[in-house]
């Protein structure tokens, strides 16, 4: 069974509880995937998809692997892991991608399914630059982790907005492991074992 979320996949009418966890992945590792386990197991969530974002609006593109590289170092990651998928739903949306257009698609493409996004409390905090943010505050629900450095019980209070308090701490990040890459360093337990594989094999980072 494949466990990717396409643009073209046909709704089912098993109702769930959905988390949406967007990222560029560039690359996942074991941070990411620390936080996933820790949100579907603890926060009531039936599902988890790994949106794989082509473009943040926010964020340089340097250094951003190809849109179906990144999508493959997740399906590797994800394994045959039934809690988890993986989407390409932005893909073929207009970019740079906004989450409040993604989260209108993938609503009217999935009905049945109720849609919560999980973000880490530093994005809370720069959550007022989103576009519509009033919207999305009103229509979905938010599952925040908390992130070294920054205080969420000073940020957004409203009913729509869980934090999952007891979600470990991840100083790990993506550009540490590309920054470590470039210097040579073996970073292999950084991420999950198939995705360093693959990350090895195509030489990703290194230059």
């Amino acid at each position: 069974m494949s466990n990717l979320i396409s643009d073209i996949l046909s709704p089912k009418p098993l109702k769930l509880k959905i988390g949406l966890y967007f990222g560029s992945y560039n690359p996942i590792h074991i941070g990411h995937m620390a936080i996933a386990n820790y949100i579907i197991e603890f926060t009531g969530i039936d599902q988890l998809w790994f949106v794989v974002s082509p473009q943040n609006p926010h964020k340089e593109k340097d250094n951003l692997l190809e849109d179906y590289h990144r999508l493959e170092l997740v399906t590797r990651a994800i394994g045959d892991d039934n809690r988890f998928r993986v989407s390409n739903i932005e893909f073929n949306l207009p970019k740079p991608s906004y989450t409040i257009h993604t989260l209108t698609h993938i609503q009217e493409k999935f009905p049945h399914h109720n849609f919560v996004i999980i973000m880490g409390s530093d994005n809370l905090d720069n959550f007022h630059k989103w576009k519509n943010y009033e919207m999305i505050l009103e229509n979905y629900g938010i599952i925040v982790y908390p992130r070294p450095g920054f205080d969420h019980h000073k940020m957004i209070m409203h009913p729509n907005v869980t934090v999952a308090e007891g979600a470990p701490l991840m100083e790990i990040s993506s550009s540490f492991i590309r920054e470590s890459v470039k210097k040579g360093k073996d970073v292999r337990h950084f991420m999950p074992q198939k995705v360093w594989e693959y990350l090895d094999e195509m030489n990703f980072y290194r230059k």
